[in-house]
């Protein structure tokens, strides 16, 4: 058993987010040590050349990224780096700073390995997070930056807000990622329509020729969520990133009746969503699987489904530092399992 495993109780026994917090103050205190950032690398880092891959013109030295919602404000990037990322998604940015919604509202489902957020994109706004930013970048990881919409804007005004917050950081990603499928701001899941698509990636496009991603949800009907994609892929978009959190709380034994559900009850779900995306997407553009990847098992059945990157988030809670190097080395023992030299050979095997 892993020292986190040993550990993991008494963290539980702090409220979920205050436990974030906590997991943030050590990941800040970490990138101010140089040689703390170097013990933590030896320990989680994993390097292997048949992992390495360029997508959209940048470089990924492994195909395993953070998930936006984990670093909101752009505080931990260095850290993170250390326990073995590919590459990090911050965010969700808006314009504005927000508090979110009230609290509690970030919640644990021990036997299910899953989490239920209500956060509401609580972050200190796109100004500060940009400065910050500006400090570091350009990084030597990939960096995306996940972009959000006001809760106080009305739907009637998104467009414009995605624009203000696009452009404060033209200057400090490497990607952009539009987060039209968050179920913790009212209505915004209503945008995920094509006129709508379709007026958000051609005003991208006007500003920056960088990856731009669309976020979707795993809840939406599957002819409309694969004429949204459609829409965005023909106006501009660089690829599709499938799936945000689910508000199936069916899922769950015992749910709160508010929020996102993400972790092990998602995989499922993701992965039949991730499957029509594939079927109808794959080699006409970009895709990255999020929603339920706990192993190198899990993130290779995803890849060979058609995903040229994928994300975790809630498995790193239930985990620990040590799932990025635990992936990426059973990755590899898959690959040369199944004879692949490279990962770009893997990446839609299922599909040919």
């Amino acid at each position: 058993m892993s020292v986190y495993k040993k550990i993991r109780p008494f963290l539980f026994k702090i409220d979920a987010e205050n436990a974030h917090y906590a997991a943030e103050k050590f990941l800040i205190m970490a990138s101010k040590s140089i040689l703390f950032q170097e013990f933590l690398a030896r320990s989680f880092c994993f390097e292997n050349e048949v992992l390495k891959n360029q997508i959209c013109g940048l470089d990924f030295y492994n195909p395993i990224g953070l998930a936006a919602g984990f670093d909101k404000n752009a505080t931990m990037i260095r850290g993170l780096s250390a326990l073995g990322f590919g590459f990090i998604e911050v965010g969700t940015l808006t314009k504005q700073p927000q508090n979110g919604n009230p609290k509690p509202r970030l919640f644990r489902h021990l036997k299910e390995e899953s989490l239920q957020n209500a956060m509401g994109f609580n972050n200190e706004g796109s100004i500060k997070v940009a400065s910050r930013l500006s400090q570091i970048y350009p990084y030597a990881l990939p960096i995306g930056i996940n972009l959000g919409k006001n809760k106080s804007i009305p739907v009637v005004d998104a467009l414009k807000n995605y624009e203000e917050v696009l452009k404060d950081f033209l200057e400090v990603g490497d990607y952009y990622v539009f987060n039209l499928s968050s179920p913790n701001t009212p209505n915004l899941r209503d945008l995920q329509n094509s006129i709508f698509v379709k007026e958000l990636f051609l005003m991208a496009r006007e500003h920056t020729q960088k990856p731009i991603f669309l976020k979707i949800s795993p809840d939406m009907e599957i002819d409309v969520m694969l004429e949204v994609c459609m829409q965005s892929i023909e106006n501009g978009a660089s690829g599709i990133i499938a799936t945000n959190t689910t508000t199936d709380y069916s899922l769950l034994s015992l749910p709160n009746q508010i929020g996102g559900i993400s972790g092990a009850v998602l995989k499922s779900k993701s992965s039949e969503i991730f499957t029509q995306l594939a079927k109808a997407f794959f080699g006409k553009t970009i895709l990255i699987s999020v929603g339920g990847i706990d192993s190198g098992e899990e993130a290779y059945k995803r890849i060979k489904m058609g995903a040229s990157l994928v994300q975790i988030w809630t498995s790193l809670v239930f985990q620990g530092p040590i799932l990025c190097k635990d992936i990426n080395q059973s990755i590899v023992e898959l690959l040369q399992k199944d004879g692949f030299l490279s990962i770009k050979d893997a990446i839609g095997a299922d599909l040919s």
